[in-house]
């Protein structure tokens, strides 16, 4: 089971590459297994730190029964233990979170990414009952808990880490919906006992509170800028660590608050990976497939951006590894 101290970096939260069949309502079987191999080689040689599938990104709420096993035996396969792998395990009730886990452990994985089950709210009691339950049942999977109170209609205030962070289980949280000073609460409860990826454009000051890393689903379209602003983070170079945000920050892909954000922020992504050249998630999945003409010409020139920021950062992230790499090694 991974420790605290085993998550940190870029988190890349892993799409559910497609078939080019995959927006057809009568497709059974859509995972493109072939490119998911191929691209998870691809982010895990140029640097990535640790994996995460089947969030809102990853299209967990689209996917048959027979994908979702598919996508999470491939995915273990392809990893081969060489990064930490979190399998998403979220669902709309309990039960089917515990059969999610079930594939999960059997394909081999050592962790699982697992939101509060949703449709109607739970409450906060409900929700740190349920992390329990499922840490009782699978006492050798590290789970990271997936805060995302937009769409499992439930917020975790700092004060339930009080016991969620006592669960041995939970070692890590995906979140980016606290406020500074609720972060600061958080990390009261939780600091050396679960790892708190925050999204890129909190990592700063966030990391200097306690966050030991940052999630990113845009790293499909190439992973140098979200590199270099780790790195940055990394040596305390708080100059760089503001510029990168603030390029990552330029042309968003969607714009607008709350729901006119949501509707197309993962859907957008995934989008915007498939104009690129760095993987091949394919199309979306139903219903998600009509797409308004704004919002598409919004992602391409996104993608483009995208392909400038990978241009601009990847030399400064591979010279600053050949650098490291000829420091001598110390006895």
């Amino acid at each position: 089971m991974y420790s605290p101290d085993e998550l940190h970096g870029v988190m890349a939260m892993m799409p559910a590459f497609a078939t080019g069949n995959a927006s057809d309502i009568t497709a059974m079987d859509t995972i493109d297994v072939e490119h998911l191999k191929a691209g998870v080689e691809r982010i895990i040689g140029d640097g990535i730190d640790v994996l995460a599938t089947s969030g809102s990104y990853g299209e967990f709420h689209t996917l048959l029964w027979e994908e979702y096993v598919t996508l999470t035996h491939a995915t273990v396969e392809a990893v081969k233990h060489r990064v930490p792998l979190f399998i998403g395990c979220t669902a709309l009730n309990s039960r089917e979170v515990v059969r999610r886990m079930r594939v999960a452990r059997e394909a081999g994985a050592e962790g699982v990414l697992v939101g509060v089950p949703f449709y109607f709210p739970s409450t906060v009691d409900n929700a740190i009952r349920f992390y329990r339950d499922i840490a009782n049942l699978f006492p050798e999977l590290a789970i990271m808990i997936y805060h995302n109170p937009d769409l499992h209609n439930v917020t975790l205030p700092p004060g339930a880490f009080r016991e969620l962070a006592a669960i041995p289980q939970v070692v890590g949280m995906k979140d980016s919906h606290r406020d500074t000073r609720g972060f600061i609460r958080l990390m009261q409860q939780t600091r050396g006992r679960v790892s708190v990826f925050v999204n890129a454009g909190q990592i700063y000051p966030f990391g200097e509170l306690g966050a030991t890393g940052f999630w990113s689903h845009e790293v499909w379209m190439g992973p140098w800028p979200e590199l270099a602003l780790r790195d940055a983070i990394a040596r305390g170079d708080t100059q760089a660590a503001l510029r990168i945000m603030l390029d990552l920050g330029e042309q968003p892909l969607a714009s607008g608050e709350g729901l006119a954000v949501r509707q197309w922020l993962e859907t957008a992504s995934k989008l915007a990976s498939g104009y690129g050249d760095y993987a091949q998630p394919g199309p979306l999945r139903p219903p998600f497939v009509v797409i308004p003409p704004e919002v598409d010409q919004r992602v391409r020139k996104r993608a483009a951006y995208r392909q400038q920021l990978n241009e601009r950062y990847r030399p400064e992230v591979e010279a600053a590894r050949k650098r490291e790499a000829a420091q001598p090694v110390l006895a």
